[in-house]
């Protein structure tokens, strides 16, 4: 039997400099495919390229993926300055929407770092441009030197809340995690509940109230050592079990919704 899909966003990249390229990280591909057990298609994120509509129909599901490139602030209604950083409009233009259409269907998705931060702004949320200049916050971006290792190693906690999504989930109300980001949630949006916290009280886990689909998101990134990690492992293994269920019933469900 023929595995369900899962659309892995891709990122766009200049190799030297000079020659475009659209790429997914092997470690999501590994995860979707090993612990999710579902077929991981990288997607091209341009509306120029694919629309919502189409990825819609091709994939059962969905990972928004980390990537150096953050969202425009425009998209929450501010203006960009320096400290936001770089911008990929075209990824925007593609997962926004997509966020939302998943939300409506019931259709998965699995939000990573940037994909967390995507899914609250999607849901009308807004972000802060950089977490270590807050006072009291940590330093979460992913050290500047080092092994692959060292900087994907276990670096602060996260707490869940009590008897919450999370908590059920990992069995745990707290865990380790990686921390490789700049940005972070500053307004959740609506429906955006906030369901882990680091130690400096920095969102890092949530979800979509009222939503009939799986749409957790993290801000840490799971996809490393997904298949060892007691953390990882079981959030890549409840998502490949909505995939299924979705590639059962959910696609016929929605038609219906739409005709």
């Amino acid at each position: 039997m023929a595995r369900p899909v899962v659309g892995i966003i891709g990122n766009q990249y200049l190799i030297n400099d000079q020659y475009p390229t659209h790429a997914g990280g092997q470690m999501n591909s590994a995860a979707v495919s090993g612990v999710a057990g579902c077929l991981p298609l990288v997607i091209p994120s341009d509306p120029g390229i694919v629309s919502v509509e189409e990825l819609l129909e091709v994939c059962d599901g969905f990972v928004l993926t980390g990537g150096r490139p953050n969202v425009h602030p425009e998209e929450y209604g501010e203006a960009e300055t320096e400290k936001h950083g770089a911008f990929d409009r075209c990824r925007d233009a593609v997962t926004l929407p997509l966020v939302r259409a998943c939300v409506a269907r019931g259709q998965p998705f699995l939000g990573i770092c940037r994909g967390f931060q995507e899914v609250n702004v999607a849901m009308g949320g807004s972000l802060y441009p950089e977490i270590r200049e807050l006072p009291g916050r940590m330093n979460h971006r992913m050290p500047p030197d080092g092994t692959l290792e060292e900087k994907f190693a276990l670096r602060h906690k996260v707490r869940f809340g009590e008897g919450g999504v999370f908590h059920r989930l990992m069995g745990a109300r707290e865990v380790m995690t990686n921390t490789l980001h700049g940005q972070g949630v500053k307004d959740a949006g609506a429906r955006f509940v906030i369901d882990g916290w680091a130690e400096d009280g920095t969102p890092e886990a949530a979800y979509v109230a009222d939503a009939p689909g799986f749409t957790l998101a993290v801000q840490w990134h799971p996809e490393w050592n997904a298949a060892r990690d007691p953390v990882s492992r079981p959030l890549f293994e409840a998502f490949g079990d909505a995939v299924r269920r979705w590639a059962a019933g959910g696609r016929d469900r929605a038609a219906r919704l739409s005709a």
